[in-house]
């Protein structure tokens, strides 16, 4: 039996790392992907790796450049809204969920051009309206506000918007 064969078939896929080979994965599992530190310490736990060994693991990540929480704020905000579409609030609560400070989400949420984001609003509820059978005006813009609330879109806008909506007579 070759050793490629057997090696493969004996590794367990929860097998701990060494410190070392968590430095060499982490370096890599950064390199594609902008990571924050919050994902780090939960790969590195998945891991067996605790304590001073994370704290120290991901100093050397970030003294290298590997890791950058304002580098990711910034780039996890700019992509969840182009990407997915979704407003700042929401943005914001996954930024925090990540353990990311207020004043990185701040920064986070400063690549998003406001233009952008109210022109998104609307598209957002104008495709929104048109899929939504919904009789009644009224319950109609209900539905279409509470699903671009979910996206995490702000009460204002979205009633600026669908204000808009409606006077170009959409109904």
């Amino acid at each position: 039996m070759s050793s490629w064969g057997r090696n493969n078939g004996e590794q367990s896929p929860k097998k701990n790392w060494s410190l070392e080979e968590a430095r060499g994965k982490l370096e890599t599992y950064c390199s594609y992907q902008e990571r924050c530190a919050w994902e780090l310490r939960r790969k590195l736990f998945e891991k067996g790796i605790q304590g001073p060994a994370t704290e120290t693991i991901l100093a050397e990540l970030a003294a290298s450049g590997f890791v950058d929480e304002e580098r990711f704020a910034r780039s996890y905000a700019r992509g969840k809204f182009r990407i997915k579409r979704w407003g700042k609030g929401r943005i914001s609560r996954e930024l925090k969920l990540r353990e990311i400070s207020s004043t990185l989400i701040q920064l986070g949420l400063s690549e998003i051009d406001g233009e952008e984001y109210f022109a998104t609003i609307e598209r957002e509820a104008e495709k929104k309206w048109e899929k939504t059978k919904e009789k009644d005006a009224y319950k109609k813009k209900y539905l279409v506000t509470q699903y671009l609330m979910s996206k995490g879109f702000e009460q204002d806008l979205i009633q600026e918007a669908l204000s808009a909506l409606i006077s170009q007579g959409m109904e």
